[in-house]
């Protein structure tokens, strides 16, 4: 198993193309008696709006539906994937605040499915979802296949990441300086440049220099948005 694993992992990460990553995960789903499978990817930046990018085989009218309604913003396992990494199963007990998009999902063959969400030390999330219109997820079934659904969720994150991350957020490919770094936390403390030049001993001018080559880097308007990108990205630790 470990070594089909690999080899899985291996092919994912070699896929460039974010549609055929997709279907791969599509394929592996399958395997694993789904009928649909969905991705969702969120940047952690821009913070007022993050990047969020979808993925799934759902039927055309129910994709169609589900955007023009917004229904991602009322989703149940959006919520709770935005706040644990356990997984959850789909029930009328879950979707009871959402009974509309629940009624119209099931009515789309949308019945059964489970979740799981995805964390990165750079602040990016990902979601994934297997779903299908028959057989009810049983404890048994979830006993036997869920190190594979784990997996499978890990291994679609690590994989979308390394494809989708450069395209939509290229402010994580920064590479700030020991200068840099040390100027945006003092800043982050809330010194101002000539504080920080006595802190650092070294010039204002020295100061201002690594914090504007630190805006460039990381996209940013001013000291502040650059402090808040660099902490959210983890490039402060």
């Amino acid at each position: 198993m470990k070594a089909w694993q690999q080899d899985q992992l291996e092919l994912l990460l070699s896929t460039k193309n974010p549609e055929q990553l997709f279907q791969r995960l599509v394929a592996l789903s399958r395997q694993l008696d789904f009928d649909y499978c969905a991705y969702g990817i969120r940047m952690p930046l821009p913070v007022t709006s993050p990047r969020i990018v979808m993925y799934n085989n759902y039927p055309g009218d129910w994709r169609r539906i589900y955007l023009e309604r917004g229904y991602v913003n009322v989703d149940p396992t959006v919520k709770h994937g935005g706040r644990s990494m356990f997984p959850v199963v789909w029930s009328d007990k879950l979707f009871e605040p959402a009974q509309e998009l629940w009624e119209e999902a099931r009515s789309f063959g949308l019945r059964h499915g489970w979740a799981r969400s995805s964390f990165g030390n750079n602040g990016i999330a990902g979601l994934m979802t297997l779903s299908r219109a028959a057989e009810p997820l049983s404890e048994i079934e979830l006993r036997d296949k869920s190190m594979m659904m784990d997996w499978l969720t890990q291994a679609a994150h690590i994989a979308m990441s390394k494809c989708l991350v450069p395209k939509l957020m290229p402010e994580l490919e920064a590479k700030l300086s020991k200068q840099e770094i040390a100027v945006l936390r003092w800043t982050g403390e809330g010194y101002c440049s000539r504080e920080i030049a006595d802190l650092m001993n070294i010039a204002e001018r020295t100061v201002n220099f690594h914090a504007n080559n630190a805006m460039v880097k990381l996209n940013a308007s001013n000291k502040t948005a650059a402090v808040m990108r660099a902490a959210v990205l983890g490039l402060l630790y």
